[in-house]
């Protein structure tokens, strides 16, 4: 659309109009229904991923896993006359909240810091310490979310492609097409496109809508959009089920020996190639987060796996810095100039946009307010029934902070200033891993985790303890602040209410807590069963490894690891300040520093498949731009559901039939 058919809104603009064309406070969202279907679902997959983190230090979001299950438990119970409605989707998205807190949030510490911290020292933490170390990290996580909720989401429009993932099946699932969704492009992405610095939006009534991703504006349309959605759920299912389903059923019996039809991974570019990852992966998950994350960032994402595994990783091993081809050896070196590049530059666009920042989280000062005082103008009376409280924010951020640092000292040693020092420095990296989220929908949780080991390798030199568990403080507040925001932006476009829905993801945390520690306790009961075949625990073997080598500070590094520190931390800086200085005809030529730095941290192939998802994307919306508005969102949703759950069976099966026989 050209800018003179726009109308250029002023950040409160943007927020007005979402507040009075795509909010709807009147339907039914937040109640026990939701919660206890969230909960139980959130419950089954904290396991899986419990399982899935001991296994391979990954894990699986549950938001879009939980649309579906919840949507077609609930059609059963209706059917066999159980229960008297359905559902609406926003109770759905308060359930689909409430199940991602539990299944997801609540269980990346024990597989990395706690299970670290057990390889260390040989023995558990106290069981009671330990569910109030993972409760109130959690507590503290999407508490400190709250701020950064109406900078991200509201004002920025930052993507956070899984949220819009979940929103969209939840749209499809139940034939919710009356609703405009909230799918406008994020403020960079419009301004990258030569638009005006402040945030553009398409005014209701415009007939272009170039501004909107995804808008079903037909029944037809919709009904197709659903169908899309659903045949690539199945075609993600029966990738999945290819690939590893053979080598489930010999595990429980079925075959002698396992067999793929569908390889993990394919050596694309040479058997050489893919000793340093450089192939492609078997596997259409990745592709369809590239298709909802934009070819902006997915292509920042494939020239940093094109400049670290293609070039720097390679050369780091000929001159004898890498000293073994195995991924946790070479990683263990690229991460340190991705992580700098990702926190420079995620803090410095925090710090140029101060104006925004101060704005958003100017309703902290309304904890002070006398309670008889009333907000006036129409935004602000909005902001004080809609959005969650500041003294929420207040009371969470208090009680979570005091739980850590008491533990962080009884358990851990840990002096209460440093506790307070990582959980202050724990905003700032979650900030930068929220952002990450937004633009990348991957949270650096590891990278930012390292991050603050190396400043408490600095800091308290020869405590290993204390350098863990100050990152796991870290990781663990990035982790549940992430979800929180992924979570938001699927009720930002549906219209939902973001304080109901923060209560439903706050509910969550409960069952995941009580879920996810016994059954640490049960699955790993000593030290032994770490680094075993059952249990490889590869993240917890890095964690544990990092901690011993940045004990003694910065200096235990490699030199060009320092080198690679300064030099990431540079381009980052650089490349938020380059928009500043060239013509804005220029923005979209301009890599994203978050995705550039984001690629140092994890295989060549996840770049690629990324790269290939926002390039077909790129293409569909060009040449096809009807067919990009009904099919591009809801397939690739579909796509990440379909792969995830058969994922999840795949894993869960053979421990129920090892339960049974």
């Amino acid at each position: 659309m050209a800018a003179k058919d726009q109308f250029v809104l002023t950040p409160e603009q943007v927020e007005l109009n979402w507040y009075q064309n795509h909010y709807r406070g009147d339907m039914r969202q937040l109640s026990w229904r939701a919660v206890i279907m969230g909960s139980f679902l959130g419950a089954i997959m904290s396991l899986s991923n419990l399982y899935i983190g001991l296994k391979t230090g990954w894990g699986f979001g549950v938001a879009i896993t939980a649309c579906v299950l919840s949507y077609a438990i609930w059609k059963f119970m209706r059917k066999i006359r159980v229960v008297k409605s359905d559902m609406t989707v926003l109770e759905n998205n308060a359930m689909q909240s409430a199940a991602s807190a539990a299944g997801y949030s609540t269980g990346g510490t024990l597989v990395s810091a706690i299970a670290a911290y057990l390889i260390i020292n040989g023995h558990h933490i106290g069981y009671g310490l330990l569910t109030a170390w993972i409760f109130f990290l959690a507590v503290l996580g999407v508490t400190l979310a709250i701020p950064m909720k109406r900078q991200m989401i509201n004002v920025e429009r930052l993507r956070f492609p899984s949220g819009i993932a979940a929103a969209m099946t939840l749209r499809s699932l139940h034939a919710d097409y009356d609703h405009n969704p909230a799918l406008e492009r994020p403020v960079a992405d419009v301004i990258a496109a030569g638009g005006e610095e402040e945030t553009t939006a398409t005014m209701p009534g415009d007939e272009a809508g170039e501004e909107l991703e995804g808008v079903i504006s037909s029944t037809e349309q919709a009904e197709k959009s659903a169908r899309g959605l659903f045949l690539a759920g199945g075609l993600g299912a029966l990738i999945a089920f290819l690939r590893d389903g053979f080598a489930m059923l010999a595990e429980i019996g079925v075959f002698a020996k396992p067999f793929h039809l569908i390889k993990e991974v394919y050596p694309l570019f040479g058997t050489k190639a893919l000793n340093y990852t450089v192939g492609a992966e078997g596997s259409l998950l990745l592709v369809a987060g590239g298709a909802l994350m934009g070819i902006r960032v997915a292509t920042s994402v494939l020239i940093g796996a094109i400049l670290n595994w293609v070039i720097l990783v390679p050369w780091m091993y000929n001159i004898g810095v890498i000293e073994a081809l195995d991924y946790r050896t070479m990683v263990s070196w690229s991460l340190w100039g991705g992580a700098s590049c990702m926190v420079t530059s995620g803090l410095l666009a925090f710090a140029l946009q101060w104006k925004s920042v101060v704005r958003a989280m100017s309703g902290l000062g309304d904890i002070f307010k006398p309670k008889g005082e009333k907000a006036t103008d129409t935004l602000s009376k909005y902001i004080e029934q809609v959005e969650v409280p500041s003294s929420w924010f207040a009371t969470g951020a208090i009680a979570g902070g005091i739980g850590v640092v008491y533990i962080a000292h009884s358990a851990f040693d840990m002096p209460y200033w440093m506790s307070i020092l990582a959980i202050i420095l724990s905003f700032f990296l979650a900030l930068v891993a929220c952002r990450v989220a937004g633009e990348t929908d991957t949270t650096p949780v590891g990278a930012m985790g390292k991050v603050t080991q190396l400043m408490y390798g600095a800091i308290a030199p020869g405590k290993t303890n204390v350098n863990l568990m100050a990152a796991g403080i870290t990781a663990g507040v990035a982790d549940s602040a992430s979800d929180l925001l992924i979570d938001l932006k699927s009720g930002y476009v549906l219209g939902a209410n973001p304080r109901k829905q923060f209560l439903a993801q706050f509910s969550g945390i409960f069952i995941g807590t009580a879920v996810t520690v016994p059954s640490f306790y049960l699955l790993v009961p000593s030290a032994d069963a770490l680094g075993t075949d059952q249990w490889p625990a590869p993240a917890a073997q890095v964690w544990a490894a990092v901690a011993r080598l940045l004990s003694n500070g910065l200096e235990s590094l490699h030199p060009t690891a320092q080198l690679a520190l300064l030099i990431g931390g540079l381009v980052g800086i650089l490349l938020v300040l380059l928009p500043r200085w060239v013509p804005a005809k220029h923005h979209k030529w301009i890599p994203s520093p978050l995705g550039i730095g984001l690629a140092f941290t994890f295989h060549f192939w996840y770049a690629f498949s990324m790269f290939l998802g926002g390039l077909i994307a790129y293409v569909v919306q060009k040449k096809y731009p009807k067919t990009d508005s009904i099919y591009t969102v809801p397939v690739a949703s579909g796509l990440i559901a379909g792969e995830s759950l058969m994922g999840i069976f795949l894993i869960l099966f053979p421990l129920l039939v090892g339960l049974l026989v």
